[in-house]
């Protein structure tokens, strides 16, 4: 898959047959095959979604522009089509696990799910920004309005007075300020990725993706409206040279739940730079997992100093972590508060089992 080296890639699309996958890795190279560090070009987010399809359209448009399509979201609880995708990370997805362990998998291209006429396909997006030579790399990469001299979003609406960077300010085609008298060379970059999987089988268990976010303004009553904004922002509020500790941190959270009883096989965050780590509680204040920040250290991609490189995984023991159907967990998202973080992201990705296997078994893996 291509991406811009200016903003954001239009979307890879993918047809379907039934199988299960159990895990993607992604990177970013360029066209030597050679991988792209962050502070060259950096990642904000990539993700999968699913979705169906008359089979007429897709020969006609060979996109999902302007076509019928459906999307078939996962099993969170935002509203709509919000978060509505299978995977999704961000400058952490080298260093984070994405592997559904034995003998779970998620099930796709199920024909009795697919609506007549349809056939299920699924589309990749990309949202890649190019700091070469960037007057403020980290200020780029928060979508700060007065960087990219935005007033508007990609529909031409007016962005609100106290809007002051996010995702409506770095849309497709925008340009971050870069230094004076700068001449970048154009590029073209690659997403280069693996999908793990193999053909449907009854042995396999299925799972169910949640997505929360911390920005969802739920308040626990059954007839609640959910209201995931995707983003928001940390306000300075204290100095301090060293953002690994308590003394400058902007904790905010939020209740959720899920629908059904399940177990929890999967647990991970997605956060941004100044991320200081997310944790999700049980009703009863357990842990139901807590996930921390990766920072670089070097130059190399995969490393990059200053850039969160990788989010650590909750893979619980099976059985261990059982969630109640309308139990209220509680989400909280850390950020350092030193300095201010725009359009930062505090969400949290579960998989969740109905049933527990009765032995574990290891499967012999495919590459798709």
């Amino acid at each position: 898959m291509r991406l811009s080296s200016e903003a954001s890639a239009q979307p890879n699309y993918l047809l379907i047959t039934q199988f299960s996958f159990f895990s993607i890795l992604i990177s970013q190279v360029d066209e030597a095959g050679d991988s792209v560090p962050l502070h060259e070009t950096y990642i904000h987010h990539w993700a999968i979604v699913r979705y169906y399809q008359p089979k007429d359209e897709y020969q006609k448009n060979n996109n999902t522009s302007n076509t019928n399509i459906t999307i078939a979201r996962n099993s969170g609880i935002c509203q709509d089509d919000v978060l509505g995708q299978y995977y999704g990370f961000g400058s952490e997805t080298r260093k984070t696990s994405t592997f559904a362990p034995d003998p779970y998998g998620h099930e796709v291209g199920n024909p009795a799910e697919t609506p007549d006429g349809y056939e299920e396909r699924w589309f990749l997006n990309v949202h890649a920004i190019d700091t070469r030579g960037a007057v403020d790399k980290l200020g780029c990469t928060e979508c700060r309005c007065d960087l990219y001299n935005v007033s508007t979003d990609e529909y031409g609406r007016p962005l609100r007075s106290d809007y002051r960077g996010g995702l409506l300010c770095c849309y497709d085609q925008t340009r971050c300020k870069v230094r004076k008298g700068f001449q970048g060379v154009k590029r073209s970059l690659y997403l280069k990725y693996t999908v793990e999987w193999i053909d449907w089988n009854e042995s396999i268990l299925p799972l169910k993706i949640y997505i929360f976010d911390v920005t969802d303004t739920w308040n626990g009553l059954i007839s609640a409206k959910h209201d995931c904004q995707n983003e928001y922002q940390v306000v300075e509020s204290c100095k301090s040279t060293d953002t690994g500790r308590d003394r400058c941190i902007d904790k905010k959270s939020t209740r959720v739940s899920i629908p059904k009883d399940g177990y929890v096989v999967y647990g991970v965050a997605h956060q941004h730079t100044g991320g200081a780590g997310s944790t999700l509680y049980g009703e009863d204040g357990r842990v139901i997992c807590s996930s921390n920040p990766i920072y670089g250290e070097g130059k190399e991609a995969g490393n990059e100093a200053g850039y969160l490189v990788g989010m650590s995984t909750c893979y619980p023991e099976p059985g261990s972590v059982k969630i109640l159907a309308g139990e209220t967990l509680v989400l909280e998202s850390k950020y350092s508060s030193s300095q201010e973080h725009t359009g930062v992201m505090g969400l949290f990705h579960i998989f969740v089992a109905d049933q527990l296997p009765n032995s574990l078994k290891i499967f012999d893996h495919s590459s798709l």
